[in-house]
């Protein structure tokens, strides 16, 4: 079974789609005046965590939230901090994703403390609105700009998850920076990610199951997570041609739960495939948020 370039095409629109950004201009540079704070969002994509980092040690937005407990991502954090060739003697097991990218902002990115605010309890999408705007009512810190930082599939979410939270404020805007825009393409007949290497980045296999897995949960239907549903999120307007290349047409019958284009993909990702036995079966419960 093989890829074809219309699967690729549907990817990518659909990747595009949930990576929102509100902050980053044609050339790849950042436009952040007047953001009053970041919320970092809790994800094993550690590329996310330094970007935002980055904003913050020049200068460019006053203070940073790190919004993370122990979630379903992350042991895929603690691996990857484990892993990485710089943060590696940072302490993982056993600790909230807020705390332990506290200790590399401060002692690899030269951090200020006063200027890290730090939500160590949230365990999903959900609580890290909730938790954060406690957080933030708390400490005082007045924040009518947001920027969010978020593992760029689930950027969309996490904006319109904040903008439910604090729907009775209406005078607080949300920006969106996921830090990159995933894009997949065929290289020597195989599916991978063209790009340089970003830490912290998914399998294939995981990439696939987490895009595939949005687009239901944005809809505003009686399954989804909008206003008619669930009610978690905030109204979310999915265009058309989002949808039709999230619709399992032309697909064979899928082998497990999820769309016949997430099945077709999961055949022929070979490469980006972890072995099993490994960080894999580690990780094996771990679903977006």
């Amino acid at each position: 079974m093989t890829v074809s370039p219309s699967d690729i095409d549907a990817i990518n629109e659909i990747a595009a789609f949930l990576a929102l950004d509100d902050v980053s201009t044609a050339d790849g540079f950042v436009t952040a005046p007047d953001i009053d704070c970041i919320v970092w969002a809790g994800n094993a994509v550690l590329h996310t965590a330094e970007q935002a980092f980055r904003l913050v040690r020049d200068g460019l937005v006053p203070r940073i939230l790190l919004s993370g407990g122990i979630g379903h991502s992350t042991r895929l954090l603690w691996q990857t901090v484990e892993e990485h060739e710089t943060y590696r003697g940072v302490p993982t097991e056993g600790r909230p994703e807020a705390r332990i990218l506290k200790d590399i902002a401060t002692r690899f990115w030269d951090l200020d403390p006063a200027r890290i605010l730090v939500d160590d309890a949230s365990s999903n999408s959900g609580e890290n609105a909730v938790f954060s705007r406690r957080m933030l009512d708390g400490t005082g810190v007045a924040a009518d700009t947001i920027l969010l930082v978020q593992d760029p599939t689930m950027q969309r979410r996490t904006d319109a998850t904040f903008r439910h939270v604090w729907r009775d404020r209406p005078h607080v805007r949300f920006r969106n920076w996921p830090t990159f825009a995933p894009r997949v393409a065929l290289v020597e007949g195989e599916l991978r990610f063209p790009t340089a290497p970003i830490a912290g980045l998914w399998t294939m296999e995981r990439f696939l199951s987490l895009l595939m897995g949005e687009i239901p949960r944005l809809r505003n239907d009686a399954s989804g997570y909008g206003p008619r549903g669930k009610g978690f999120i905030a109204d979310v307007t999915i265009p058309a041609s989002v949808v039709a290349a999230y619709a399992p047409r032309r697909y064979p019958r899928p082998r497990f739960r999820g769309s016949g284009l997430l099945t077709v993909l999961r055949l022929s990702a070979r490469s980006g495939d972890p072995p099993r036995g490994t960080a894999w079966n580690r990780c094996a419960s771990a679903r977006a948020r």
